[in-house]
Parts: C-alpha cells; sequence; structure tokens
C-alpha cells in the first residue's frame, strides 16, 4: 500500500484531493476498484474518468477536473509506467546454477548470475554480474553476455554472439542464427557459410520469437536502446542504430541500414542494401524498396512519402465510381463514333449529289450560252 502523496513525490505530480488516500494496486479505469489507481492518458476518456471507480486518477497536466481526486503530470504514460513497476509482482530469481543447467568449461560467471533449470551455457562463454538464464535456454559457446540482461526460457544464442548491458530477451528469440545465403547452381542451392556474428548493444529489448541473423562475414548489429517486438526478422549483416523502434511482424532484409532513430510500424519491410534514414517513419504494412533520406515519413506498398500515399488511396476508394463513369464516356464515345460515321456516309452521298448538281448546271449553262449564240446570229442576220 503507499499514500497518495508520495505517489504525487515519485511522480514529480500536482495533486488534487486527498493526500492521505491508500492505494493498494494499479487498473484500467474500467477495471479498477476503490483501491486502485488508473490513468487517463488523453481528453478522450474524459467520461471514463468520471465514471470510474478508481480511488485516483494520472491525467495530463491540463485534463478537466472530476469528482475524484487527481495527478496532474507532464506525460502520463511515463507515469503510468512507472506507477506499474511499484505493483507489479516481484519474480524470485535463484541465484547459482541449477544442478540440472550445463556449464561448458572456462565458463565466466559475474557476481549473483542465475542459471537456471534446463539451460545450456557454452565453454568459454561469460556472463556478466546479475545476469538472468531463465530454464531451457541455450547459450553457446564464447557468447558474451554484460550485467542485468535477462534472457526468457527457450531463447537462442548462438556461437560468439555479444550482448550488452541490462538487455531483455524474451522467450524463443534467436540470436546469430545463419542468415538465408545461398548460391543457385544447375545442381540445386549451394549454402553460403556465414561466419560472422552479431552484436546487442546496451538496453536493447528483443521480443518473443523474434530472430537477428548473423553477418555472413563481420556484424549484424542493434543499437542502443533500441526496441524490437515479438515475431521480427533482421537479416544478416543489417545494421540497425540507437533507439530504433521494430513493431511485431516486420522484416529487414540483408545488409540494410537502419539510422538512429527510426520507427518500422507492424508488418513493415526493409529491402536489402538500402538505408533508412535518421528519424524516419515507415508506417505499417509500408515496403520500403529505395533509400529514404532522414525524417522520411513513408506509407504504401511501394513506400511512398505518407500524404501522397494517402491521396492514392483516397482515389482508391473512387474507382467503382469512377469505372462507371468512364463505362459511360465509352457509351457516348461509341455513339458519337456511330453518328460521326453516319455523317461522313451522308455527307459523301451529299456530295455527288452536289457534283451531279453541279454537272447538270454546267450543262445548262452551256445549252444556255449555245442559244445565247444562235439568238445573236439570228439577230444579225435581221
Amino acid at each position: 500500500m503507499i499514500r497518495l502523496a508520495d505517489l504525487v513525490r515519485y511522480l514529480h505530480g500536482e495533486l488534487s484531493g486527498d493526500v492521505n488516500i491508500p492505494v493498494e494496486g494499479a487498473a484500467s479505469l474500467t477495471d479498477a476498484g476503490p483501491r486502485d489507481i488508473s490513468f487517463a492518458a488523453e481528453h478522450k476518456y474524459l467520461e471514463q474518468a468520471k465514471k470510474t471507480k478508481a480511488a485516483a486518477v494520472i491525467a495530463p497536466l491540463d485534463f478537466p477536473s472530476i469528482d475524484k481526486p487527481m495527478i496532474r503530470v507532464s506525460n502520463p504514460r511515463l507515469a503510468w509506467a512507472k506507477v506499474l513497476e511499484i505493483f507489479a509482482p516481484r519474480e524470485f530469481i535463484p541465484l547459482g546454477v541449477n544442478p540440472s543447467a550445463h556449464v561448458g568449461e572456462d565458463v565466466t560467471l559475474g557476481m549473483d548470475v542465475s542459471v537456471q533449470a534446463g539451460a545450456y551455457v557454452g565453454d568459454r562463454s561469460v556472463l556478466g554480474a546479475r545476469v538472468v538464464i531463465h530454464p531451457g535456454v541455450y547459450v553457446g559457446e564464447e557468447v558474451e553476455i554484460g550485467e542485468d540482461t535477462v534472457i526468457y526460457p527457450n531463447a537462442v544464442i548462438m556461437n560468439r554472439v555479444k550482448i550488452g548491458r541490462r538487455c531483455i530477451i524474451h522467450a524463443g528469440a534467436v540470436i546469430g542464427a545463419d542468415g538465408f545465403g545461398f548460391v543457385p547452381t544447375a545442381e540445386g542451392h549451394v549454402k553460403v557459410p556465414h561466419i560472422g556474428t552479431v552484436v546487442i548493444e546496451d538496453d536493447v529489448e528483443i521480443g518473443a520469437n523474434s530472430t537477428v541473423d548473423r553477418g555472413t562475414t563481420g556484424i549484424t548489429r542493434v543499437g542502443k536502446g533500441t526496441k524490437i517486438d515479438n515475431l521480427v526478422q533482421l537479416g544478416h549483416n543489417v545494421q540497425v542504430g540507437e533507439k530504433c523502434f521494430i513493431v511485431a511482424m516486420s522484416g529487414v532484409a540483408g545488409s540494410a541500414v537502419l539510422e538512429d532513430g527510426v520507427t518500422l510500424a507492424g508488418q513493415t519491410g526493409v529491402a536489402g542494401h538500402i538505408t533508412v534514414g535518421a528519424g524516419s517513419v515507415v508506417l505499417s504494412r509500408g515496403l520500403v524498396a529505395a533509400s529514404l533520406p532522414p525524417g522520411s515519413v513513408v506509407s504504401g506498398m511501394p513506400a511512398r512519402a505518407h500524404p501522397e500515399n494517402m491521396r492514392i488511396l483516397a482515389e482508391e476508394r473512387r474507382l467503382p465510381q469512377l469505372r462507371k463513369s468512364v463505362n459511360t464516356l465509352s457509351k457516348m464515345a461509341e455513339e458519337w463514333r456511330q453518328n460521326q460515321e453516319q455523317f461522313g456516309t451522308d455527307l459523301r452521298h451529299l456530295e455527288r449529289k452536289l457534283e451531279r448538281m453541279a454537272a447538270e448546271l454546267e450543262l445548262i449553262k452551256e445549252e444556255l450560252r449555245t442559244n445565247m449564240r444562235s439568238l445573236e446570229e439570228q439577230s444579225r442576220d435581221k
């Protein structure tokens, strides 16, 4: 249990309401009870905040007052994360090496390391202080893992991989598998040996069942502070900068470069051997097929500037009506063509008729001239 007054000091917030109210847990606005604290990240949650049973609500500085205590902060989501950290259940970490774990020869174990049941640590590997290896984890030979890093069950860290400090590798992730490299021949696909490695720098988190392939030669690198979601694939020799954000089911092909601060939203793809400039954002299901300058915001397949792609998508919704209009215009054009043909036929008939009339007129004129000459001759004879 913690008092609101203590939470306010911890969060550096502004409190309105009773400072002595006790809080025993944290929950959403809809699930919270009278002993819980909750949060409203934006003004659109005002009605839910009014109806919640929570003891107090964390909200933005300009959030309207409601009929219950509030802690106003400049960044409600960050404050909420800190509150959840307070109330998160404490996990028991058994220190030392479990008897059922395998630790190879010449392995270096730092202070307060935990190698749990069924884990495997290969020869000549180094585990820093307070590293936690959960059950079923495989750590290959000559692996280096920095202090305070946690590797969850059934993750695989292949030979010679280096992982920094305070990293989190979630269940089922595979770091350092061979890249997808083959040479097609008449006899079949010949495998390209991958003799490089993977370097995961400090404060990186890699989600469940994600994979980071080792370099063919050289290093596949994930920079400091980068966060990778579940089911993400990084190909061989990919270079990911610092503080990048890669969301679920995204893939980065071999030798591509993501500069610092790049965000790949869900199900995005980046082609090989290109560079995505620093601070760029690729929106969901975007396919980056060519290098992007820093600060780009793109979407679509292939990815293009987001406003342009939105205009294209808007036009796509008009396609059924446009198709009707085109069909109507096609019919009108066909009718016009047929009318033109009929007009041409009528015109040719008229031209021939005029030609006949002109010929007849010439005959009449010639007859008149003949008659005139005859009359002139008769007049002279008289």
